[in-house]
């Protein structure tokens, strides 16, 4: 349909009947006909050509190849192999406000749409007044009534309803089930959000007792050397500048055991937090048992599919429905509105002839409203609406398209890692012959304290690689079970999004599309 011409042929249509047949129209609508005429207020010209674009249209072939995986379930965080998260996540879902938030916004956005669907259905009210009055003597209202106190009671039921022959009532009713749709799945995000937020930092706190496991591993290391040293500085072979070296290197051995344990603390109450707790829940928390979890591979028409399986993807969808349907909105708002109203009561001085049929009062008939001049408000309105349309269009095709690049990145990380890991642990145990070897020398006396002190260097470094790369991949494991969804499923929650970019034009002979 072109963009200006239904105005336009609102006003040629009423044109034409008053010319064919003028006698067929009653003479209280002559106004309002000769205000129709006048009416062409209209939106030719403001129009979109924005759309959002397709997965097929990125090339992710290499990036992201099929390899026959599954997609994440909601029971993804068991494949960890430590019973204690999965039920971390469940409290953390039950108890943590932002859930409140985001639940507290679902029910708002079903209010407003409620709201909006009983625009579509007639409106009944009743009233009922009681007034104590003096009437004046010299007004409309001879003696007996002027110049005495009267009692006047009105009883009225009234009831209006508008007609929606141009769809904008029901524009706005499927306006506000888009945006409750948005509310929803957003509230899906926090939750996989929270949920992926908890086993990262639970990592975190696995990290860093793996980092204090191997830093008490170190204590003792260093403390054999002392022991050594002290040996070989009663037997003249060593000075007191190497005693003084071990028993400094001891030291602050045991000072980064100290710092790990404040840091363990640290995420511990960070833990709580998330799961809407006090920090003595923290404390409560048993160590973590954390497994290396299932082999990564890529499910297969992943592009295509995830769009169903990232909730800020749907909620991004839904953004965009929404404001087609706002579009729609705006461009009924220059169509005339008709709305069919009617009142009976009963209305009397007094208690006496109150309830008698003289006492009847009844009105009904039409309203129409029609925009004549509005200074280009409507117009400006619609322009809005269109910028709004835009605007989402936008940010979905953004949103696509970060999608895209944080499952290939956390794929790709995950595969560099898994490399990094063979040639890490090899130097791990590389390192670890090379100080064993070096405190045999070193306690036989062929080796210098240096010498020892250096391998142990290369040796910690080595295993700290190891914990941080292991930590490090399940992170990334992680990141990837949220960049795939965390499990949500639109089809499944009631949120699948149509194919093709949302309608924007409006159909006066078919007002609910």
């Amino acid at each position: 349909m072109d963009d200006f011409s239904p105005a336009y042929r609102v006003c040629n249509t009423t044109t034409h009947r008053i010319s064919r047949n003028p006698g067929a129209w009653l003479p209280p609508l002559a106004p309002v006909l000769a205000l129709t005429l006048a009416g062409c207020v209209n939106y030719a010209g403001i129009k979109s050509d924005r759309q959002i674009e397709p997965p097929a249209k990125y090339a992710t072939q290499q990036s992201l190849p099929a390899e026959g995986g599954k997609w994440p379930s909601l029971d993804w965080s068991e494949q960890f192999g430590d019973p204690q998260l999965p039920k971390l996540i469940d409290e953390a879902l039950k108890g943590n406000p932002s859930i409140d938030e985001a639940r507290a916004r679902v029910d708002k956005a079903a209010a407003y749409a409620g709201s909006a669907k009983s625009a579509l259905y007639p409106n009944v009210s009743g009233s009922y007044a009681w007034q104590r009055n003096l009437y004046s003597q010299n007004t409309i209202y001879p003696p007996p009534i002027g110049g005495s106190w009267e009692s006047e009671n009105t009883l009225l039921v009234g009831a209006s309803w508008d007609l929606d022959f141009w769809g904008k009532n029901h524009q706005k009713l499927k306006e506000a089930i888009s945006d409750e749709n948005v509310a929803e799945a957003e509230m899906e995000e926090v939750r996989i959000a929270l949920a992926t937020s908890v086993a990262s930092t639970y990592n975190e706190l696995a990290r860093l007792y793996e980092l204090r496991d191997i830093a008490a591993n170190e204590l003792r290391n260093r403390q054999d050397i002392e022991h050594i040293t002290e040996g070989r500085v009663h037997a003249g072979l060593d000075t007191d500048v190497e005693r003084e070296t071990a028993n400094g290197d001891t030291s602050t051995t045991r000072s980064s055991v100290t710092s790990l344990d404040g840091q363990i603390t640290t995420v511990r109450y960070q833990l709580a937090a998330l799961l809407g707790a006090g920090p003595d829940r923290g404390l409560a928390i048993a160590d973590p048992m954390l497994g290396s979890g299932t082999t990564v591979s890529l499910p297969d028409n992943l592009p295509a599919d995830l769009i169903s399986r990232r909730p800020d993807l749907v909620a991004a969808y839904w953004q965009v429905n929404s404001a087609a349907h706002g579009v729609k909105e705006a461009k009924a708002e220059f169509f005339p509105d008709i709305n069919l109203s009617a009142s009976l009561g009963l209305d009397a001085f007094g208690w006496g002839h109150f309830l008698t049929a003289g006492s009847r009062q009844i009105q009904a008939g039409p309203a129409i409203h029609l925009p004549i001049f509005d200074a280009g408000a409507l117009r400006s309105q619609l322009q809005g609406r269109y910028a709004d349309f835009d605007y989402d269009v936008a940010n979905y095709n953004q949103t696509l398209v970060s999608a895209l690049s944080d499952v290939a990145t956390q794929v790709t990380l995950i595969r560099s890692t898994d490399k990094q890991l063979v040639d890490a642990q090899a130097a791990l145990n590389a390192q670890t012959k090379a100080y064993q070897l070096a405190v045999v020398r070193y306690r036989s006396g062929l080796n210098e304290q240096l010498q020892v002190l250096n391998a142990d260097d290369n040796r910690l470094a080595a295993d700290q690689a190891v914990a941080n790369l292991q930590m490090d991949r399940r992170n990334q494991q992680i990141a990837l079970i949220k960049a795939l969804g965390g499990g949500f499923d639109a089809t499944k929650a009631d949120l699948s999004t149509p194919s093709g970019t949302p309608d924007t034009t409006l159909s006066v002979l078919h007002p609910n599309r």
